[in-house]
């Protein structure tokens, strides 16, 4: 079962949640301190440019594109005046990996990935070698740090990583040293007790959540 709380909630002692209105005493801190606490603050602060906590400026640790979005992201930060990635920037050939319509088109745009990377400094995978999310896990994931793609579902957070998918328009600014700008959002907090029944997995627990969460707005614009 799926319980949703209107308001916030604390976890005393790493493994009691308690409901805001009923937190009383036992809750030492206040609201604004505590929120200070969690992982979520923890990682967006050690990345936010700004002084303001609540005004976010983010460089990201990587960034990363498949071929169907590296071509426009790299010949727009060209224009504006690119002359290195400042960043690793991940380039990788899964999503345009073969060619469907006849041509070269797919070809075309895994070379011009590849002399982009030799030029600019940057690290690519080639055709049929990897998938980008995957790559991304196995090589630049880590316990706080943030990842930006040039894809929808781009996350890590089973890591420890904060990641965000952006439209490219995003990655070239962090290309041109410039930040990814953001008020700080809520955070969601997911606690999970008891034990599952056999046969039960993490995947069946994803989807329940997604299910009681989305169709509602209930983590529109937040993280967890």
């Amino acid at each position: 079962m799926v319980k949703l709380y209107d308001s916030g909630v604390y976890l005393l002692d790493g493994k009691t949640l308690v409901p805001e209105q009923e937190a009383g005493g036992a809750v030492k801190v206040s609201q604004e301190e505590a929120k200070k606490g969690t992982i979520a603050y923890g990682i967006l602060q050690a990345h936010n440019q700004n002084s303001d906590p609540k005004r976010l400026r983010i460089k990201f640790d990587a960034i990363t594109s498949h071929d169907l979005t590296y071509v426009g992201i790299i010949q727009t930060a060209r224009a504006s005046g690119l002359d290195r990635f400042p960043l690793p920037y991940v380039l990788t050939c899964c999503h345009n990996s073969l060619c469907a319509v006849g041509g070269t088109i797919n070809e075309d745009d895994h070379v011009f990935g590849l002399t982009a990377c030799k030029k600019y400094g940057g690290i690519y995978l080639p055709p049929h070698m990897g998938v980008i999310h995957q790559y991304m896990r196995e090589t630049m994931a880590g316990g706080g740090k943030m990842i930006l793609g040039s894809d929808s579902h781009t996350r890590y957070g089973a890591l420890g990583t904060m990641a965000v998918g952006e439209g490219g328009g995003e990655l070239v600014k962090q290309i041109l040293e410039q930040t990814w700008d953001a008020d700080y959002p809520e955070v969601i907090c997911v606690y999970l007790d008891g034990k599952p029944r056999p046969g039960i997995g993490p995947q069946d627990i994803a989807i329940a959540i997604v299910s009681a969460v989305f169709k509602n707005g209930y983590v529109k614009n937040y993280t967890v």
